[in-house]
């Protein structure tokens, strides 16, 4: 995924993001920096959901803006709060995602099972917890297996045994040559699978390439990048 000259506000004449230039490569990388600087904006930019004040993103050299439909068919996107329509039944939410990504359904019902949501199919959204609906989310992101995923704050809501096998998919997905890119407060679950960070200052991306090896050094450079 290539950001070329990529600025984005919210407001006129304030730039969140500013001439953003850089790659988000195969592995894992985190986006650090305290809140409000720009992560999770950097991350919606990726994802489609905002669209650049100038500048274009490619996703495996299509421009995201120009062929949506093709681009995003290797995007999965895990928003920090899930927003989900609320009276879609899980099984709808599945569905929706397998057609959109070329899959037959049976793989939505795979996806609901792994992540223990197969006896929920026929709920509706409004009828979940907060950690239930971020599931349905992993569930989606899980079907076709996606090239590009793109995570904030995932493993809030979510139990022991849940956060055990999302970071195991995370892990495999990584090892499988795919691109992710996390934004999290909780830096120790996600430190030894990164392979580089970005940080936003002042709306200005920065990427780190090469991380510290020793755990104890690592921890240490992604903490202070975490604290600005």
């Amino acid at each position: 995924m290539l950001f070329e000259d990529v600025t984005f506000g919210y407001e006129p004449e304030r730039a969140v993001i500013k001439n953003a230039s850089f790659a988000l490569k195969p592995g894992l990388t985190l986006l650090l920096g305290p809140n409000g600087c720009g992560k999770s904006t950097l991350l919606k930019l990726a994802a489609g959901v905002e669209r650049p004040d100038q500048g274009r993103i490619q996703v495996d050299g299509i421009d995201l803006w120009k062929k949506e439909a093709e681009a995003r068919r290797s995007l999965a996107y895990l928003p920090e709060f899930p927003d989900i329509t609320p009276y879609a039944t899980l099984r709808d939410v599945l569905r929706l995602v397998c057609r959109l990504r070329n899959e037959q359904k049976e793989a939505g019902d795979r996806a609901l099972e792994v992540f223990g949501l197969a006896h929920e199919a026929g709920r509706s959204v409004r009828e979940l917890s907060s950690g239930q609906r971020k599931r349905v989310l992993f569930a989606a992101a899980f079907v076709g297996g996606p090239d590009h995923i793109l995570l904030d704050e995932p493993l809030d809501a979510l139990d022991r045994r849940i956060s055990d096998d999302v970071l195991a998919w995370i892990g495999e997905r990584t090892a499988a040559g795919a691109t992710v890119a996390v934004v999290s407060h909780a830096i120790e679950p996600f430190m030894q699978l990164a392979t580089r960070a970005l940080t936003v200052r002042e709306g200005l991306v920065e990427a780190i390439e090469t991380l510290p090896a020793p755990p104890g050094e690592r921890f240490r450079f992604l903490d202070s990048l975490a604290r600005g």
